[in-house]
């Protein structure tokens, strides 16, 4: 006998692996997957929990709830959920750490080669039949300068550490036995921007990181410096990064996560030495498997006794 219904809103939760299904079946609940965004608003007003997207869960939203128990994030993100509200209407919020920081930290990786090699251009052109040999620049020997040192930044160095790259870091909250391990050090920003050769971002968005990498920033930065974002749209100034990757300020870019996802309007989607890919870090088998199975104990164990580890 179902005890709650459930809403699960990501398109690839439980698409491989039907297990996470199973186990919120087996632990009471109904499970709905709404067609759209309009349809997810209807339902949420008499939903107990959420295995919840990227999809904006505002006041206005949460306050016509007048069940629901949790928000399960299926990832680590939850710069789209308003956790004022959230609190006072006694509705946890759960988050899925560590499940898909080696997706992320892999396509980060490939993302740096990709645009430091010019791969999706030369691809393109063969296709087309024609014929590119642009000057790539290596990753072997550089400096590395890594924006957030938590799981999937960690996860960056240590790939990043086979090309015996050097390491500038920067974060609120340091790991300076692990920085310093793979021969790295911790700088301020002004250091980090002026001696990187790549400078990959893992920071959550906050109000003291939107916007942190500006037209002021790009101009610190050599111009054959390489700039990667798998973190969040909005940390990078994306009107900043297009005027510096077309004056040749910067050599290169690579952003899985803009401010419009997917950014089809984008003046950035002009640009060759741009790739821009639609959030997809999380878009394997293995961390969507992982992501599901955790959203789903997280949203258990909150209906059943009210928390669980992973709260925001």
């Amino acid at each position: 006998m179902s005890m709650y219904t459930v809403l699960a809103t990501p398109r690839s939760f439980a698409k491989e692996n039907p297990l996470p299904l199973r186990l919120l079946e087996e632990g009471g609940c109904t499970v709905i997957r709404p067609r759209d965004d309009e349809e997810r608003r209807s339902l949420l007003v008499e939903a107990d929990g959420v295995i919840a997207g990227l999809e904006e869960y505002g006041a206005a939203t949460l306050e016509t709830c007048k069940k629901l128990k949790v928000i399960s994030r299926y990832g680590v993100g939850y710069d789209a959920i308003d956790l004022d509200v959230a609190r006072k209407k006694g509705i946890r919020v759960a988050y899925t750490p560590g499940a898909n920081g080696d997706s992320v930290a892999d396509l980060a990786i490939g993302l740096m080669l990709a645009a430091a090699r010019h791969i999706p251009r030369m691809d393109t052109a063969i296709k087309k039949r024609a014929e590119e040999r642009p000057s790539g620049i290596e990753l072997w020997r550089k400096t590395l300068g890594v924006l957030g040192t938590g799981r999937i930044g960690k996860g960056v160095m240590q790939r990043a550490s086979g090309f015996e790259t050097r390491f500038l870091c920067y974060d609120t909250y340091r790991d300076e036995e692990y920085v310093s391990r793979l021969g790295g050090a911790y700088t301020d920003l002004e250091t980090l921007y002026a001696q990187s050769d790549f400078i990959t971002v893992h920071l959550p968005l906050t109000d003291e990181t939107r916007g942190m990498i500006a037209e002021a920033e790009f101009r610190k930065m050599k111009n054959t410096a390489i700039i990667v974002n798998t973190a969040r749209g909005g940390i990078v100034d994306e009107n900043a990064l297009y005027e510096a990757l077309k004056n040749g300020e910067i050599f290169a870019a690579g952003l899985d996560a803009t401010v419009e996802e997917p950014p089809y309007e984008s003046p950035l989607r002009t640009l060759s030495n741009c790739i821009l890919t639609p959030h997809v870090g999380a878009a394997t088998i293995e961390a969507t498997h992982n992501m599901g199975m955790m959203a789903v104990e997280n949203l258990l164990e909150v209906l059943k006794t009210g928390t669980c580890r992973y709260i925001v």
